[in-house]
């Protein structure tokens, strides 16, 4: 059996109230590539009752980030509606210089695909289809394409402030149709290509002046911790952000908390990266409004029923905890996808019109999603007095963590929390506020494999400290 080290688990932690002003920006984040698709359909987005520019819109209420997908040759596009094609490089440029007219920061997302990319399809673009299994030159081109996108949008001006490399990566970038018809993660590959693709932006660095942030993207916080192990255990390491998609319909039962832990042990497993929700989306109605299926068709019980004031509660629960953990922004996506008269390639419509910020006439939602970004995230808001003091020890001949808090001085309930190092929960358990302020409490461990460990304590929903720990193997 698996035995703590006790010297592996004393731990003092200083613990310092948790800011939601603490210099670093929190990013708030739209991602608004239909938006020019949609305008072209004959949409017109109003906000009371007036015809309003959404980019305007999006930056007047707090928005200070635009989030816009670029794929490499979306010549599917050519047999819909009026053969236009979106989300190539003459639409991206187009909405880049929207946002910045806007005032608003730029992330630029490169799918390095042709289509949708995504956990289950990372499919090469066709141009690079010969050279897929030619590491060497699929390397050249995927190295081309990222400086030489990025140095035409610099002359005109329109460097974003932020790229990803690939979207959703989890089981990686660039494969073959035959690859991708198996769950392949190649890793010696796959780093070969992010480290190519990442000195692009490198180069275009040294050779414009500019600073970029460079992110990498995976879905779902479950598999965010063991998939950033398997990008730095294999060199993946120039990179200044993590960014997460979290959907409560496709990750439950990953619950807000739950995300906001996995940012917690990233931030404490990887000091300097940032970490970010890249992309979260929550419903304000059931109805459909056109004949396009919707994709997000689930809704948690504690934000039931759908409706404008819920989908805002969500994100401004999200936003709370990821400001606590220690993250610098959250995402949205498609708050602005909504009907229209033309086809995507699956139908009639919108996919995502019943999880916009906008009716189905277009006018801003009064109470809807939209409004938190201009929620009053103020210290006294977000703040609780966290415990003076945290020490754990392991109780002698037991599978048991002796928690001791000194001066407490919190009027809620103690959570305590033990994940592993992909992020999994092990075992948690939370505590009434103790007499006096000071006090003692136990953690049975459950039988777990060797390995690092972290153990987070919060308090009313805030971070109060953290620490890892190691499970040493049985002798």
């Amino acid at each position: 059996m698996a035995a703590l080290k006790a010297s592996s688990l004393l731990v003092f932690l200083a613990l310092a109230p948790v800011s939601v002003l603490s210099g670093q920006e929190f990013y708030f984040g739209n991602d608004l590539s239909y938006v020019n698709e949609m305008e072209d359909c004959g949409v017109v987005y109003h906000e009371n009752g007036s015809a309003k520019d959404p980019y305007e819109m999006f930056a007047e209420h707090g928005g200070n980030l635009v989030r816009l997908r670029l794929w490499h040759t979306p010549a599917w596009y050519d047999t819909l509606n009026a053969g236009n094609r979106y989300s190539d490089f003459q639409d991206v440029k187009k909405s880049i210089g929207r946002a910045k007219n806007a005032g608003m920061q730029v992330l630029l997302d490169f799918h390095l695909s042709d289509n949708w990319a995504d956990p289950g399809k990372q499919l090469v673009p066709a141009a690079w289809l010969g050279v897929v299994d030619d590491l060497p030159l699929l390397k050249d081109s995927l190295y081309n394409y990222i400086f030489q996108t990025l140095m035409a949008l610099h002359a005109g001006g329109l460097l974003p402030e932020m790229v990803q490399i690939g979207n959703e990566t989890n089981k990686g970038i660039l494969l073959s149709p035959e690859d991708n018809q198996v769950w392949t993660l190649d890793w010696e590959r796959n780093a070969e290509l992010f480290n190519t693709a990442i000195q692009a932006v490198r180069d275009v660095e040294a050779g414009t002046g500019a600073a970029i942030k460079v992110a990498l993207h995976v879905a779902g916080p479950a598999d965010a911790g063991w998939l950033l192990e398997g990008f730095t255990s294999h060199g993946v390491t120039d990179f200044e952000v993590i960014g997460i998609s979290y959907y409560w319909a496709w990750h439950q039962p990953a619950t807000i908390e739950d995300a906001g832990n996995v940012i917690a042990t990233l931030k404490q497993s990887y000091p300097g990266k940032a970490v970010m929700i890249f992309e979260t989306g929550y419903i304000w109605t059931w109805e459909n409004n056109d004949n396009a299926g919707n994709i997000i068709n689930a809704v948690h019980p504690d934000y039931a029923p759908p409706s404008p004031a819920n989908q805002k509660r969500w994100l401004v629960d999200l936003t709370k905890e990821v400001m606590a953990k220690g993250g610098t922004g959250v995402i949205y996506w498609e708050p602005a996808w909504v009907s229209s008269p033309c086809f995507t390639q699956w139908g009639q419509g919108s996919h995502q019109e019943h999880a916009t910020f906008f009716d189905f006439e277009n006018n801003l939602l009064p109470d809807g999603g939209m409004f938190w970004m201009s929620y009053n995230y103020t210290t006294s808001d977000m703040e609780r007095t966290p415990p003076a003091g945290f020490r754990v020890s392991l109780a002698e001949g037991q599978r048991t963590l002796l928690i001791t808090l000194e001066n407490v001085r919190v009027d809620s309930t103690f959570q305590v929390s033990v994940f592993d190092a992909a992020g999994r929960l092990v075992v948690e358990k939370k505590v009434e506020a103790l007499p006096g302020g000071s006090g003692q409490f136990q953690l049975p461990l459950p039988v777990v494999p060797a390995g690092g460990y972290s153990i987070i304590l919060s308090s009313g929903g805030i971070l109060a400290g953290s620490e890892k720990f190691v499970i040493a193997p049985s002798k």
